[in-house]
């Protein structure tokens, strides 16, 4: 059950509030319709129910606010707009990877999958799709950590008139078997037809809460659809009857042998035909400008099938029926009510779900034409610091831009090492680094931390956790697994690049250049540093400016604007040095390091007093700070 109490967004700069004051409920078993015209604030009553959004008021999802609830996606199932993925991702990339986020096992994907009807599309791009593939895909995402609320944003907007039956049948299913669907739309008509309860919002304010019955009655304009090879005739007397009468109807002649009675009911109409001897093909209740196909959701609408099926046969029996097929208006079956659950329509037959409904298996059948949903998850994984870690992985390796950027950094560090090399006045270390003096990072380091910012910068373009909680989740299992990541991808670039160079030289000329120099413990760990700490430099500052292009500025930053910082600091004017601090700091250890762990010490003092490893340990202890800070006050608000 959703409780929406007092929801209220910020004031806006001499506007009016987008939402004011919007409480309703949304009851479990029943699909509840949010309806406004464009700007009447239906999606930002959403985003404050989900607190994607500031703003003031609470919701409740089964007694418990959003934040309250240790995993959201569990509780609630959302689909706002489009799907957040990347473009170059593939659906089952997509939902392996949401996955991994919400804790489900894998296998889960094949099941949501074919639910969904998207088998043979598992392997397209999310770029690819088109418009009802992406509303199946999003529904997936919805349906994958098996909730028992789904919050959906104008689900069928856009979507042919077969997908959105089919989509809102899915949503009939879901409340048949006990679950909360609480979906907006702009569409009187769609809300009439497919909701058990129409919530009307007007200017930002809550202005009716009314069952779809009373919603039709009330709001929409109701008709009676007839279908007559005589409806000329038909027509005219019903005209001559109600003036007879003193009877407000309104006849209009529509398309070929079909009317549309205002004013009247289906009985009337039906007697009519039945003294004249005239034939109807149909009958049936209609509200608004719905069109030829539309019933009515209601009480009313099983009683107009009844009446339907009772007049309709010994009129016909007067007269020779044109066509003994059934058209598309009527369809073949003996119990017409049937057909209308199938559209996902609430009759009285089926006034909601039991006790037994709500125990019933997500999979097994519902009622009679709904689709069915994929298998319910008995038991639910602990949760495991893997999770993030699986999650990283996976958004890592399901798109080509890390690997286009790996390969791009080994070629053009060898080339750039062949040139250096050509050129000369270049020193070994710099030339196994392809790292000309007039440049501030090698290619190696610039790569990672271009890695780096894509880890959060991607998360901030393609959202795919936005359902879970906000943008992007601050939570610190996440950064760890981030930056674990990648310190793994930039050590692996590191150790790469110097390969590289070091054949490619040997390729080109010999020997004489692919010598070990004899401090290359400490250079190593001077090259292994400088690529780990872009990387992190690149994650951090993605993460706190929300933008790739901002963790790549970080990362240029060090070089070129800290550096010269520090070596300005260093060089200036002081009354002592720290001179013999290597010799202090062993004799302040008071112990003798086994394996020589002596010399990774100094080696790894050596990195930090150098300026760049200085300017870069201070980038990223400042980086580091921020993010902590913004996580705890995204945490308090």
């Amino acid at each position: 059950m959703i409780q929406a109490i007092g929801l209220t967004s910020n004031p806006r700069k001499e506007l009016s509030l987008a939402v004011d004051d919007v409480s309703f409920e949304a009851h479990p078993g029943r699909v509840t319709a949010l309806l406004g015209a464009p700007g009447a604030g239906k999606t930002t009553t959403l985003r404050l129910m989900l607190e994607l959004q500031r703003g003031r008021g609470i919701t409740y999802y089964r007694g418990r606010p959003l934040h309250r609830i240790a995993h959201p996606s569990r509780e609630v199932g959302v689909l706002l707009s489009e799907v957040p993925g990347h473009p170059a991702r593939t659906i089952r990339g997509q939902l392996g990877m949401v996955c991994a986020a919400v804790g489900v096992p894998i296998r889960r994907v094949d099941e949501v999958i074919d639910v969904v009807g998207l088998v043979s599309l598992r392997d397209e791009r999310l770029g690819t799709l088109s418009r009802g593939m992406d509303r199946r895909l999003g529904l997936a995402c919805a349906l994958l950590s098996d909730p028992h609320t789904l919050v959906l944003d104008d689900p069928a907007g856009g979507l042919s008139v077969t997908e959105g039956r089919w989509l809102h049948g899915i949503l009939r299913a879901h409340a048949a078997h006990g679950g909360t669907v609480l979906f907006s739309t702009d569409d009187p008509k769609e809300a009439a037809r497919t909701a058990d309860r129409v919530i009307t919002l007007e200017g930002g304010r809550l202005v009716a809460d009314q069952e779809a019955a009373d919603f039709a009655r009330t709001r929409l304009r109701p008709r009676v659809a007839v279908r007559s090879p005589h409806a000329a005739r038909l027509g005219a007397l019903l005209a001559k009857e109600a003036r007879a009468a003193q009877r407000s109807v309104e006849v209009v002649r529509e398309d070929g042998n079909r009317l549309s009675v205002y004013g009247s009911t289906c009985a009337d109409i039906g007697e009519t035909a039945f003294r004249h001897g005239i034939l109807v093909h149909q009958l049936a209740d209609e509200t608004g400008d719905m069109g030829p196909h539309a019933t009515l959701p209601a009480e009313g609408l099983a009683s107009a099938t009844v009446v339907t099926s009772t007049l309709l046969a010994p009129v016909s029996a007067t007269s020779t029926p044109t066509d003994d097929a059934p058209t598309e208006d009527t369809p073949a079956t003996d119990e017409p009510t049937t057909a209308v659950a199938a559209t996902g329509a609430h009759t009285t037959d089926e006034p909601g779900p039991t006790a037994e409904s709500r125990t019933r298996p997500a999979g097994s059948p519902g009622a009679r034409g709904l689709p069915q949903l994929p298998p319910p998850i008995v038991v639910r994984q602990a949760p495991s610091p893997l999770r993030p870690l699986r999650y990283e992985l996976r958004r890592a390796t399901g798109v080509g831009t890390g690997y286009l950027t790996a390969i791009t950094v080994l070629v053009t560090s060898a080339l750039l090492s062949v040139l250096l090399a050509r050129i000369g006045h270049t020193p070994q270390p710099r030339l196994l680094a392809a790292w000309p003096r007039e440049c501030p990072l090698p290619p190696a380091a610039l790569g990672a931390g271009l890695l780096g910012a894509l880890a959060f910068g991607e998360e901030f373009r393609h959202p795919a956790l936005a359902a879970d909680r906000g943008t992007v989740p601050r939570r610190l299992g996440l950064l760890a697994a981030k930056l674990l990541v990648a310190s793994v991808t930039a050590l692996a670039l590191a150790v790469l690049t110097v390969g590289c160079d070091l054949e490619m030289l040997y390729l080109v000329y010999g020997r004489e250049l692919v010598g070990v120099p004899a401090d290359w413990l400490s250079l190593s760990a001077s090259w292994i540093g400088l690529t780990v700490g872009c990387a992190w430099a690149g994650v951090l500052a993605a993460g706190i400016f929300r933008s790739t292009t901002a963790g790549l500025a970080a990362v240029l930053a060090v070089p070129v604007v800290v550096v010269p910082l520090v070596q300005k600091t260093l060089a200036g004017p002081s009354v002592r040095k720290a001179a013999g601090f290597s010799e202090r700091l062993r004799e302040l250890l008071l112990m003798q390091w086994p394996f020589g762990g002596a010399r990774y010490i100094a080696a790894g003092a050596r990195l930090v007093v150098q300026p760049v490893g200085g300017a870069l340990m201070l980038s990223l202890t400042a980086l580091l700070c921020a993010y902590l800070l913004t996580t705890l006050r995204s945490r308090v608000r």
